[in-house]
């Protein structure tokens, strides 16, 4: 896996978090900074140790399914798409939107909207990686935590309207580097 294609797993994985970012902002009768931050924190954090552990539990493994490792990263990376896409096409299912940045009106968002990184983590390890899962995961982070950031003011100033584009397009290209991955072990 190239850094490019880390920085397209990093956009694809924070399109969750982002959406949820979109909500908090929607929520919110006024725009605080110091709010956005500490969404765009707990999402980014989360969202970059997520992939770590995956990679870490993967790599305990790796040995004994090298055989067929690319067919659990396109079936988890699918997955995951899928069920974003999914979601997005799916009719009505708004969700409630709550404002608060507590900390535990935000650890059990950021663990959801980081399950999914976990996979890509594992994901991450079955590919290989062409440099340290650490910058990956730093990647992964900051455009998670930047995204969070900016989806707080843009729900904010627009709303909802956004939230379904972000999570659709975010399922396409997660299946799309699933059917990459797949490709590249069976062809290349």
């Amino acid at each position: 896996m190239s850094i490019w294609e880390v920085v397209l797993l990093g956009l694809a994985l924070s399109m969750d978090a982002f959406a949820v970012a979109i909500c908090k902002g929607l929520a919110s009768e006024r725009f605080s900074l110091k709010n956005a931050f500490i969404v765009g924190g707990w999402f980014g954090i989360m969202q970059g140790l997520m992939p770590l552990f995956g990679f870490l539990l993967a790599s305990l493994v790796a040995e004994y399914i090298m055989a067929f490792d690319h067919w659990i990263a396109f079936a988890l990376l699918g997955f995951i798409g899928g069920k974003m896409i999914y979601e997005a096409l799916k009719p009505g299912d708004e969700e409630e939107a709550d404002a608060s940045v507590a900390f535990f009106a935000m650890l059990p968002l950021a663990i959801a909207t980081s399950i999914d990184a976990m996979a890509a983590g594992i994901s991450i390890a079955m590919d290989g990686i062409s440099f340290s899962i650490f910058i990956a995961v730093g990647i992964i982070g900051v455009i998670t935590f930047v995204l969070s950031t900016v989806g707080v003011k843009i729900g904010n100033v627009f709303g909802a309207k956004y939230k379904k584009k972000a999570e659709l397009l975010g399922g396409i290209v997660l299946v799309a580097l699933g059917i990459k991955i797949l490709l590249e072990h069976l062809f290349f």
